[in-house]
C-alpha cells in the first residue's frame, strides 16, 4: 500500500506540473490579430470535432459498461468507465494545449527570431500531452488498486449472471479496455479527418492550383491544421496511454496467474511484490520524465533542436533505469522468488532494461529510415526526377527494409526477458519500453505543434525570417513524429505479446502450464483469419480516407471558384468544410472500430479460447511488420518531399517535376503513416484486451466444440 500511495503522489505532482505548464502557455501572447483569428478557428474546429465524437463514444462506453456489470463482474463496468474517462481527459487536455501552443510557438519565433526560445514553447506544449498520458493512466489504475485491493483467489460474478471470474483481473482488464475503446475511435476517426484534409489540401494547392502548401485561401488547409491536433495529438495520446496501461495490466494479470499456478512454492509476499513492481516502475518512470522535461524547460537551448530533444529522452530513460533498479531491489530482495527468476531478484529489472533499450533503439532505427539527415530518405528524394513510379517503388523498398531491425530488437528483447524472468519478464520488458512514455509522447507532440506553427506563419503572412525558424522546427518535428510512430508501433508489439501471454494464463486451469498449441488446427485457423483481418482492416481505412479526401478536394475546388477567394479578398467558408470533414470521419469510424471489439467476441463464443489465441497471434504477426512498413515508408515519403522543398536537391525545387513526384509519394504516404499504420497497433491491442476480459467466458461457453 505504501508504494501505491507514493505512486499516487507522483501522478498528482505530475498533473499539477501539467496544469502549471498549461497556464504558462495560455498566458503567452498569441501575436497579430490575424494569428489570433486563425488560431481561434483551429481551436474551435478541433474542440467541436472531439465533442461530437465523444457523444458517440459515450453511448458505446455506457452500453458496454452495463453489459460488463450485469453479466461479467459487478464492479467491472465502473472500472471500464474510469479507463474511458482517463483516456478522454488526456485527449481533451492534450488537444487543447496543442491548439494554444501552436500559435504561441509562431509568435515566439516572430518576437525573438531564436530557435532555442521557440523550441522551448513547442516542447512545453508537448509536455502537457506527454505527462498527462502517463500521469492519468497511472492515476486511474492506482486508485482502482487502492480502493478495490488485489486478491489472487477471490471469485466474482455479474449482477445477473453467475459466470465466476477473478475480480482483480476483471477490474484491471476492463480498465485497460476502457482506454482501448477511446483510443480506437480516436485513431480511426482522427486519422480519417486529418488525412482526408491533408491529402485534399495537397491536391488543391500543389497539383491543381500551384499554390503554397499552407495558403489560407485553400479552405482544406485549415481543416488540415485542425486534423494535426485531432489525430497527431489527441489520437496519439489515447494510443500511447492505452499501451502504457495495457502493459501494466498484463504484468499484473500474469502475476495473478503465476501465483494461482505456483503459489504453493512461494508466499503472499511474493505475489504482492509481483503486483507492486509494475506500478512502481511506471511511477518512477513518470518521475524520470517529469525531471527530464523540467530540466529541458529551464535550461538554455541552442540552435540544434534534435540534440535538445534527445537529451530529454536520455535523461528520462536514465533516471527510469536507476530508480527502477533500487525499486526492484527493495521489492524483491527479501521475498521467495519463482524458479523462472534466473538472475534472482534483479531479473525483473534486467527485463525492464531490455525493454527500455529496445525503445531507444527502435527510435534510432526509425530516425535513420525517415530523416533527411540519412541516406534512405535522401536517396528517395534523389530518384524523384525519374518520376512517380520510381518514387513509389523506392519508398516501398525503404519501408520493407526498415522492418527487419525493429522486429529483430523486439524479438531479442522478448526472448531474453523470457529466459531471464519467464512470462512475467516478457510483460515487464514491455512495460520498461513504456516506462518513460511521458517524454516520448512529449517529443512526439512537439511535431504537430511545430507543424501547425509553421502553417500559421505562412497562412498569416509572417516575415520570411520567421518562416525559416518554423520550417526548421517543422523538419525536426517530422522526424520526431516518425520516431513517435515507430515507438508507438514497437510498444504495441510488446504490449500485445504480453497481453497474449496473459490471455493464455487467464483461461488455463489451476496447476496446468499456460500453453497455446500452435500445431492445433483450431489455432492455425484462427491465425490465418487473424492475418487476413489485418489486411481487410487496412483496406477499409484506406478506402474510407481516399473517398473522404476526394469529396473534400471537390468541395474545396468549388469554394476556390467563388469570385474573390483566389484573389484573397473573400474568405472561404472554413466552417462548412470543417463540418464536412467531421461528418465524413465520424460516419466512417464506427465499422472499423467495432470490428476490433466484435471479432474476438464472436470467435471466442463460437470456436473457443484456442481459436481466439490463434486469431491474436496471426493478427499480431501480420500487423507489426505491416505497421512498421506503413509508418516508415510514409515518413520517408514526407521528408523526401520536404528535402526537395528546402532546395537541397539542386535544380529541383518547389514546382519542379521532381517535386510533384515527391508530392505524389507524400500523398500515398499520408494514409499509410497517419491512418493505417497507427490504427493497426490499436487494432491488435484492442482485440487482445477484449480477449483477456472475456477469456473465462470463452472457456465456459463455446457453441461449436
Amino acid at each position: 500500500m505504501v508504494w501505491y500511495l507514493v505512486m499516487l503522489c507522483i501522478a498528482v505532482l505530475s498533473i499539477l506540473y501539467v496544469f502549471y505548464n498549461y497556464g504558462k502557455i495560455k498566458k503567452m501572447d498569441e501575436g497579430t490579430d490575424e494569428m489570433k483569428d486563425m488560431a481561434g478557428i483551429i481551436r474551435s474546429g478541433a474542440s467541436t470535432f472531439l465533442r461530437t465524437e465523444f457523444k458517440t463514444v459515450a453511448i458505446v462506453v455506457v452500453a458496454v459498461a452495463v453489459i460488463f456489470s450485469l453479466f461479467i463482474e459487478a464492479s467491472s463496468g465502473i472500472t471500464f468507465v474510469i479507463g474511458a474517462l482517463m483516456s478522454s481527459c488526456v485527449c481533451v487536455l492534450g488537444m487543447k494545449s496543442a491548439t494554444y501552443a501552436n500559435v504561441r510557438t509562431s509568435n515566439k519565433a516572430r518576437e525573438t527570431l531564436s530557435i532555442g526560445e521557440t523550441v522551448k514553447v513547442a516542447l512545453c506544449g508537448g509536455s502537457i500531452s506527454g505527462l498527462s498520458v502517463q500521469a492519468f493512466g497511472l492515476l486511474g489504475l492506482v486508485l482502482i488498486l487502492i480502493v478495490c485491493g488485489v486478491n489472487h483467489d477471490a471469485s466474482g460474478h455479474g449482477l445477473i449472471a453467475n459466470l465466476e471470474c477473478n475480480p482483480t483481473i476483471m477490474r484491471i482488464s476492463t480498465y485497460s479496455l476502457g482506454c482501448s475503446v477511446v483510443a480506437m475511435f480516436n485513431r480511426v476517426a482522427g486519422g480519417n479527418y486529418t488525412k482526408a484534409a491533408d491529402i485534399s489540401s495537397d491536391i488543391l494547392a500543389k497539383m491543381r492550383h500551384d499554390m503554397p502548401e499552407d495558403d489560407s485561401r485553400v479552405p482544406n488547409v485549415i481543416a488540415d491544421f485542425i486534423g494535426d491536433n485531432v489525430n497527431d495529438i489527441a489520437g496519439n495520446c489515447s494510443d500511447l496511454l492505452e499501451s502504457f496501461v495495457a502493459t501494466m495490466s498484463s504484468s499484473m494479470m500474469i502475476a495473478v496467474t503465476l501465483f494461482k499456478n505456483l503459489g504453493s512454492t512461494v508466499t503472499d509476499a511474493t505475489f504482492n511484490a509481483t503486483i507492486t513492481f509494475p506500478v512502481a516502475l511506471a511511477g518512477l518512470g513518470l518521475l524520470g520524465c517529469l525531471l527530464g522535461l523540467a530540466y529541458s524547460n529551464i535550461r538554455k537551448m541552442g540552435n540544434n533542436p534534435s540534440k535538445d530533444l534527445d537529451l530529454a529522452t536520455y535523461i528520462s530513460a536514465g533516471i527510469t533505469i536507476v530508480f527502477g533498479f533500487f525499486a526492484c531491489m527493495i521489492i524483491f530482495k527479501n521475498v521467495p522468488l519463482y524458479a523462472d527468476f534466473k538472475a534472482g531478484w534483479i531479473s525483473p529489472w534486467l527485463s525492464a532494461v531490455l525493454g527500455i533499450g529496445s525503445g531507444v533503439a527502435i527510435g534510432a532505427i526509425t530516425e535513420y529510415y525517415t530523416s533527411t539527415e540519412y541516406k534512405p530518405t535522401r536517396e528517395l528524394a534523389e530518384i524523384a526526377p525519374e518520376g512517380d513510379a520510381f518514387v513509389i517503388t523506392k519508398g516501398d523498398a525503404i519501408g520493407s527494409r526498415s522492418c527487419l531491425l525493429p522486429i529483430l530488437m523486439i524479438g531479442i528483447a522478448l526472448f531474453l526477458s523470457g529466459k531471464l524472468c519467464g512470462t512475467y519478464g516478457i510483460a515487464i520488458s514491455a512495460l520498461g519500453m513504456l516506462a518513460f512514455v511521458g517524454t516520448t509522447v512529449s517529443i512526439d507532440a512537439f511535431g504537430p505543434i511545430a507543424d501547425n506553427a509553421g502553417g500559421l506563419a505562412e497562412s498569416c503572412h509572417l516575415p520570411a525570417d520567421v518562416r525559416v525558424i518554423t520550417d526548421k522546427l517543422d523538419a525536426v518535428g517530422n522526424t520526431t513524429a516518425a520516431i513517435g510512430k515507430g515507438f508507438a508501433i514497437g510498444s504495441a508489439a510488446f504490449a500485445t505479446v504480453s497481453l497474449i501471454v496473459a490471455y493464455v494464463g487467464n483461461y488455463t486451469a489451476v496447476g496446468q502450464e499456460p500453453i497455446l498449441n500452435i500445431a492445433s488446427f483450431v489455432v492455425v485457423a484462427g491465425g490465418i483469419i487473424g492475418g487476413a483481418l489485418v489486411e481487410y482492416f487496412s483496406a477499409l481505412l484506406t478506402d474510407n480516407t481516399i473517398e473522404s479526401a476526394r469529396k473534400m478536394a471537390d468541395e474545396g475546388d468549388k469554394m476556390l471558384s467563388i469570385p474573390g477567394v483566389l484573389d484573397g479578398t473573400v474568405r472561404p467558408d472554413y466552417n462548412d468544410l470543417i463540418e464536412m470533414a467531421s461528418k465524413q470521419a465520424l460516419a466512417k469510424m464506427l465499422v472499423p472500430s467495432v470490428l476490433a471489439l466484435v471479432l474476438p467476441i464472436v470467435g471466442g463464443f463460437l470456436f473457443g479460447v484456442e481459436f481466439v489465441g490463434g486469431l491474436l497471434v496471426g493478427a499480431t504477426i501480420t500487423a507489426i511488420p505491416r505497421a512498421i512498413f506503413m509508418g516508415n515508408s510514409g515518413g520517408a515519403f514526407d521528408n523526401a518531399k520536404k528535402y526537395i522543398e528546402s532546395g537541397s536537391l539542386k535544380g529541383h525545387g518547389k514546382g519542379s517535376a521532381a517535386h510533384k513526384s515527391s508530392v505524389t509519394g507524400d500523398t500515398v504516404g499520408d494514409t499509410r503513416k497517419d491512418v493505417v499504420g497507427v490504427a493497426l497497433d490499436i487494432f491488435i491491442k484492442t482485440m487482445s484486451t477484449v480477449a483477456n476480459t472475456l477469456a473465462v467466458a470463452f472457456s465456459k461457453i463455446t457453441l461449436i466444440k
